[in-house]
């Protein structure tokens, strides 16, 4: 703790998409709070004449993590790599977790926050499960060496006592992977699969990180190992998904409907670096009950999906290349 009794807190993650956003809500919440974190290379102007300290390291280098978590007593930890072969997965993910888990007990940091995803379950129908407890809920059994190297790192994390956050579909300003992925597929395959009546869940980045900066803060004691599923509680059908997108970005709306094996030979063909997996989750129920997370932190879950998207619209077109609507 500082002298004022505020929480001295370490981001690792913190230049990517949701840490970019969670550090904002740490800077804006945070008054007398004191900010670590973990980088790689220089740190944006903006970290810096906020007050942020850096240290630079690499959770593959273990001196490098030396003293890290010195005077801490909240690690949010962000950092993952996403894609790329089991090794590397697993060096940064896994064994980059541990390490730093390693220097949290070292400086005694009382509470540890893990950054993971939905993708943890075995691919499947899910609808309004909720978060694992003793043993039951959904079975984790992830489909890619991102997923498999993140379940590794929950493991450790909650036999550290610490808590383990799941959202399923980020979206918002920085979102280089569900609207962006969502627009090419569109693009390619301009139809809908089986009516797009799939539901999934979404939550926005901004409120994402409004819950994790709310959790870091809190300074009751800790209340041991926990799961959060992190979704608006309001899962949406991907027909209103793709709509919306298509009508804030001024893309066609599909107007054909495909059955799903017809959709899927088609997306196949035009896409085939899109794997099964990340197929089912855009046509099949992926939505989560998430309700829990909101009441714990009580953090509004936000204004909704349509708001949101309209929000990030600046973004996404200049992501997307596609030009701002003529005034």
């Amino acid at each position: 703790m500082t002298a004022g009794g505020s929480t001295d807190i370490l981001v690792t993650g913190a230049t990517g998409f949701i840490g970019t956003a969670v550090l904002r809500e740490l800077v804006a919440r945070g008054m007398g709070t004191r900010i670590r974190v973990l980088v790689r290379g220089p740190a944006p102007a903006w970290m810096t004449d906020a007050g942020v300290t850096t240290w630079r390291g690499d959770l593959t280098d273990a001196p490098s993590l030396a003293g890290l978590c010195a005077g801490i007593t909240s690690l949010v930890h962000l950092a993952s790599q996403v894609g790329g072969e089991q090794a590397l997965c697993t060096a940064v993910n896994e064994d980059g977790t541990a390490k730093i888990l390693a220097e949290a007990r070292i400086a005694g940091t009382a509470h540890v926050l893990y950054l993971s995803t939905c993708a943890v379950y075995r691919d499947g129908v899910h609808r309004g499960a909720a978060e694992p407890v003793d043993g039951s809920g959904l079975v984790t059994e992830p489909a890619s060496p991102t997923s498999r190297s993140r379940l590794a790192s929950e493991h450790l994390v909650l036999a550290a006592g610490g808590t383990v956050l799941r959202p399923h579909l980020v979206y918002g300003t920085g979102d280089r992977h569900v609207v962006p992925a969502l627009a090419r597929w569109i693009r390619a395959v301009p139809a809908w699969a089986a009516g797009g009546a799939a539901c999934t869940s979404l939550v926005a980045v901004t409120d994402l990180a409004a819950a994790i900066a709310v959790l870091a803060l809190d300074p009751r004691p800790h209340r041991g190992a926990e799961v959060f599923h992190v979704a608006d509680p309001h899962p949406i059908r991907v027909r209103r998904l793709v709509t919306a997108m298509c009508e804030l970005l001024g893309l066609p709306v599909p107007v054909a409907d495909l059955p799903l094996a017809e959709h899927r030979a088609r997306t196949r063909a035009a896409l085939p670096s899109l794997s099964d997996h990340q197929y089912s989750l855009l046509t099949q129920d992926h939505w989560y009950e998430s309700s829990r997370i909101w009441r714990r932190t009580g953090v509004s879950p936000g204004p909704g999906f349509g708001r949101r998207l309209a929000e990030a619209a600046d973004w996404y077109r200049e992501s997307l290349g596609i030009p701002r609507p003529a005034a």
